[in-house]
């Protein structure tokens, strides 16, 4: 079921399917920013300036993160300080390096997140994990 929301930002207001957004992130400074679905353009909400819209996706992220409890392809982990809530379907391809790294492209960013399993093993854990229930490969 589709999770439309309307929010404001840049003075503009945007009517958004959350369900289509792959990527979310909670900021140290407490910010969340996702990128709009098939587009680069990150939308930043900041609960001191928008504590309304904040509020709504706070709420649906909440709701996804329960779904990982329930094997879904919905993970959260933390990377550079920050914590992701990715849905990992939307990832095409992985790379696995000899020295056990875990490397992967979200569809909106360029820059690759880089896993390591001496400095992030929860994060390694569980994108290794999601790579054999779905894929049936083991790294």
């Amino acid at each position: 079921m589709a999770h439309w929301v309307k929010i404001q930002y840049q003075r503009k207001e945007y009517v958004i399917n959350l369900d289509f957004v792959n990527t979310f992130c909670y900021e140290k400074n407490g910010r969340v920013t996702f990128w709009l679905p098939n587009s680069t353009i990150p939308i930043i909400i900041n609960p001191e300036s928008n504590w309304e819209d904040y509020q709504k996706i706070v709420a649906y992220l909440e709701s996804i993160q329960h779904l990982e409890l329930d094997n879904s392809d919905w993970v959260t982990i933390t990377y550079e300080k920050n914590k992701y809530v990715i849905n990992l379907s939307c990832i095409s391809s992985f790379c696995y390096e000899p020295n056990n790294r875990l490397t992967f492209w979200l569809p909106h960013l360029t820059t690759p997140m880089v896993i390591n399993p001496v400095s992030n093993p929860d994060a390694h854990e569980k994108v290794l994990y999601y790579l054999q229930q779905k894929t049936g490969y083991i790294l």
